[in-house]
């Protein structure tokens, strides 16, 4: 059995409903060690919330602020570190929630960019950082891919075990966790890419190989990602800051 092309836990396992709201419909997951070992995923606790992304929607700010919280724990100072590449609208999510984001005492931004543009890995960038600063938590925020279409742009996922740059898109890097860091980590993201061969099997085809090698977009992906990265920017304020 092949489990399909996705960073998205709910999508490997069956959660339970923590909340359900007019607007929202909040699902938490956890892998143990098995099925992590099971389904290549981290371990650890896996929060979605999906929602149209609008930064109107209090009730989705809301939601992702309390995971944010719930999987952080105290945090007086908190490093958001946004990745991606800066030059490919899909992959910009990080990009995105960085140059939002209110920083001041309590919250530190970082664009570590990708090893394709600087030739350093992002890993690096963030280690030396958070020797300097030596925040509570790090929240990562990255672009993600799913296996179903209808999430793509309004499936928030938490994680509270960190995340392995680039791991959407079959480009895995130095994962970023308290293992590597050593510091809290948890990540935030957004599916803004589905597999072509995955939209082919949702259809009812049977995908070649040459389909599993494209990744499509949706074609308003700029209005897009720049609102999901309005939402998480807003959540990342109400869970640290207000």
């Amino acid at each position: 059995f092949m489990y399909p092309i996705t960073d998205m836990a709910m999508e490997l396992k069956t959660g339970s409903i923590r909340r359900k709201t007019e607007h929202t419909v909040r699902t938490d997951i956890t892998l143990d060690e098995k099925d992590a070992r099971r389904l290549g995923k981290a371990q650890g606790t896996y929060i979605t919330v999906e929602a149209d992304a609008d930064a109107d929607n209090d009730e989705l700010v809301s939601s992702l602020a309390d995971g944010l919280k719930e999987t952080s724990g105290r945090a007086d100072k908190v490093l958001v570190v946004g990745l991606g590449n800066p030059h490919l609208t899909a992959d910009m999510l990080g990009n995105l929630v960085t140059d939002k984001i209110e920083t001041g005492e309590r919250i530190k931004a970082l664009r570590p960019s990708v090893t394709g543009v600087t030739g350093i890995e992002s890993f690096d960038v963030v280690k030396g950082v958070c020797n300097v600063i030596k925040p509570d938590v790090v929240v990562a925020v990255d672009s993600l891919a799913s296996a179903t279409v209808s999430r793509i742009g309004r499936a928030f996922q938490i994680c509270s075990s960190g995340i392995t740059p680039g791991s959407g898109v079959g480009n895995h890097r130095i994962r970023l966790c308290y293992e590597t860091l050593g510091v809290k980590v948890v990540s935030i993201g957004v599916p803004l890419v589905v597999y072509a061969s995955t939209i082919a099997e949702e259809c009812g085809g049977k995908p070649d190989g040459k389909l599993s090698e494209l990744i499509v977009t949706p074609k308003d992906i700029d209005y897009l990602v720049d609102r999901c990265a309005e939402v998480i920017s807003k959540a990342l304020s109400k869970a640290f800051v207000t």
